[in-house]
């Protein structure tokens, strides 16, 4: 499937690594590789943390295609009606290539 249609809208990047990566798709190609622009990282603490979640600002963010595991579009009327710094969650795991 390519990614193409979502070229200029916001969607959310779950890497190989496990890191949560939110912008605007600005360019893709065959190989995945992706570019984001105002890309914002979220940080989700597990419920026993005392720190807070945290949202930190990339701005624009160049993803290799080898390192995209999910990429989808955001609703973005739903994505602003959730406060992420109350979000609490486990750790997603990162991929196996075997």
């Amino acid at each position: 499937m390519s990614l193409q249609p979502f070229v200029n809208k916001k969607v959310l990047v779950l890497t190989s690594d496990g890191r949560t990566l939110i912008g605007m798709l600005l360019s893709c190609d065959q190989l995945t590789n992706l570019v984001l622009g105002a890309t914002v990282e979220r940080v989700i603490r597990p419920p026993d943390d005392e720190e807070a979640s945290a949202e930190v600002s990339h701005g624009l963010y160049v993803i290799r295609g080898e390192n995209v595991a999910v990429c989808g579009l955001v609703d973005e009327e739903l994505d602003a009606s959730i406060d992420w710094e109350k979000v609490r969650g486990s750790v997603i795991g990162g991929v196996r290539h075997s």
